[in-house]
């Protein structure tokens, strides 16, 4: 199975905001403008999926037919620390997650590893469906657990991997994988 793991579009917040589960649009004239390249790139034939919050699934109703929302797909739930300026955040709960980022909860919220238990469990269904290939409207986040649930790694690992490094994936983006 080929996945096509499209990153949604930039979401109208202010810049250093935490926002991960938080549900936000998108520029509407931007998705305007990005709409014929993710086109032109994608398999539109092919089944889309997409996190149910607005920043993907208004993106993935715009670049064709139907579209599946999945709440496994959603980006981190950061807790108390959505919406809050990364700043004013204390300093010692960012030291606690920065020493443990795979298993510390960040405003109470929700793990790395806790999302990596739900992406696996998106990736083993999507892949038991035996369609050729798919196109994922989501996070950066999911992207990276997905890319690392696509090399095998089991949960524990893909929480490890996503939490090693920080990620690189431009809004819009597009990440194609390869899955057995």
């Amino acid at each position: 199975m080929r996945l096509h793991l499209v990153r949604h579009l930039a979401p109208l917040v202010d810049a250093g905001v935490c926002y991960g589960r938080t549900d936000l649009g998108t520029d509407p004239a931007k998705q305007l403008l990005a709409l014929p390249a993710l086109r032109a790139a994608l398999p539109l034939a092919a089944p889309f999926y997409s996190s149910p919050l607005r920043r993907c699934a208004v993106l993935a109703g715009a670049l064709g037919g139907p579209v599946l929302l999945d709440a496994r797909l959603a980006e981190l739930d950061f807790g108390t620390w959505e919406m809050q300026p990364w700043d004013a955040i204390p300093r010692a709960e960012i030291d606690a997650w920065a020493g443990d980022v795979a298993h510390y909860r960040p405003g109470g919220g929700e793990s790395v590893a806790d999302m990596a238990a739900r992406i696996a469990a998106f990736y083993s269904d999507i892949v038991a469906t035996g369609t050729s290939q798919a196109v994922v409207i989501c996070h950066a986040g999911a992207i990276r657990l997905l890319t690392a649930r696509a090399a095998g790694m089991d949960v524990q690992a893909m929480a490890q991997a996503a939490a090693a490094h920080p990620h690189r994936i431009g809004y819009g983006e597009i990440v194609t994988l390869d899955c057995v």
